[in-house]
């Protein structure tokens, strides 16, 4: 698991993946209001960035797949990054994109009103899922990892 390392949700993922005897990654960012990375991260992988691009660069090397929790403008930021990337195929690996929380999405995010601009493809609505369970969360992103990652027979990865 990696995070933004602050609390909240993100504690709550390091904290998951800890007590899961599991390794898990904080990449927290230097700012005047913000508090300390979460005590849950693995000591050694836990990480303070000055710069906003080089932590979003960490996030997206060590990714699998992305869930979105909804948040103020820095997940909005991370966010338009990364469909960014993925949709001009600057990611070249497969990312599977969920934005959790459908109410508050639908809400913040309108981006059928760009396809009507114009200014991003239809097909461009694919580049996420929107969920509301951990359970559909979690599957979207197994099935999309199993399609796209997994060796196939007589394939290679």
């Amino acid at each position: 698991v990696c995070t933004g390392g602050g609390p909240g949700i993100m504690e709550a993922a390091n904290q998951g993946a800890s007590e899961a005897k599991g390794e898990n990654i904080g990449l927290g960012i230097s700012l005047p209001m913000e508090q300390f990375n979460n005590t849950y991260i693995t000591h050694r992988l836990n990480f303070e960035f000055h710069y906003f691009f080089m932590r979003k660069f960490w996030f997206l090397y060590l990714a699998k797949a992305v869930v979105i929790m909804p948040g103020g403008f820095g997940t909005m930021d991370e966010l338009m990054e990364v469909l960014t990337l993925v949709q001009t195929n600057k990611v070249i690996k497969h990312l599977p994109v969920v934005l959790y929380g459908s109410d508050f999405w639908g809400k913040v995010l309108n981006l059928e009103v760009m396809v009507d601009f114009g200014v991003i493809s239809p097909e461009d609505l694919d580049l996420f899922h929107v969920s509301d369970s951990v359970d559909d969360a979690f599957d979207f992103i197994t099935c999309d990892l199993t399609e796209h990652a997994l060796a196939q027979p007589g394939g290679s990865l």
